[in-house]
């Protein structure tokens, strides 16, 4: 471990605590959404960081490789054009500036630019810390997914249930690019992200799924946008 990776590591360790104990509290996750490639010679810090956060309680990481730095010398074994146009639809909803790799999203709303490790943890305290008053159970009995929600009150905007799919890890070497030569390890590699049903909040949300495969499924209940993530949960 290089001494810029284990700066942040441990800038991360020290943000957190205490987090964990108000996630689990109130039951509620918070989506870290990382942008980035591997083509991308600013981005493996950044991957290193998901790795971190993918390991903490209340917290859902998940790596989004875009596909849109292909063309520099090396194609990202695990980018997709799907990814590349989510983050899109990010920047219009922000600023309308482009977008960048590597970029964090959090909670949905916030975005980081770069491995900011306190930047982010102040972020993932803050909405951990924030009820939005809508409760997200999911459970998994073998190829069947059954996901149920709930809410205080009716929320003044509809949500969308979207399904996620994700590879734990893999370590790839990097043959060309900006990262020629280097073996880079990934985690939470996202292979699939499905809108599968609008709930507008004002009765509970009950649905039955089909979930084939091994390998972890992420419910998340989004603002559209996309906009604000209210709830998620994660089953092996």
């Amino acid at each position: 471990m290089n001494g810029r990776t284990g700066s942040l590591v441990g800038a991360i360790w020290m943000a957190t605590a205490g987090i964990a104990g108000i996630a689990v509290a109130e039951q509620r996750s918070v989506v870290v959404e990382l942008y980035t490639s591997q083509g991308c010679s600013t981005c493996p810090p950044a991957d290193a960081m998901l790795g971190e956060l993918a390991g903490m309680p209340g917290v859902i990481a998940l790596g989004l490789h875009v596909d849109y730095w292909d063309y520099i010398g090396w194609e990202d074994t695990f980018g997709r054009e799907a990814f590349t146009a989510r983050q899109e639809k990010y920047a219009s909803v922000a600023d309308g500036r482009g977008i960048y790799t590597p970029q964090f999203i959090v909670g949905g709303v916030d975005s980081v630019v770069g491995a900011n490790a306190m930047e982010i943890m102040a972020l993932v305290s803050r909405h951990a810390s924030h009820g939005t008053g809508v409760t997200l159970d999911v459970s998994r009995d073998g190829d069947r997914l059954r996901i149920e929600g709930r809410t205080e009150a009716p929320p003044l905007r509809p949500m969308s249930v979207e399904i996620v799919r994700y590879r734990p890890s893999e370590t790839v070497e990097i043959g060309g690019g900006e990262n020629a030569g280097s073996r880079i390890a990934y985690s939470n590699i996202v292979t699939d992200w499905e809108k599968v049903a609008d709930w507008p909040g004002t009765t509970p949300l009950t649905l039955e799924l089909d979930a084939p495969g091994e390998g972890p499924v992420v419910v998340l209940l989004q603002e559209p946008g996309p906009g604000r993530i209210v709830a998620a949960a994660v089953v092996d």
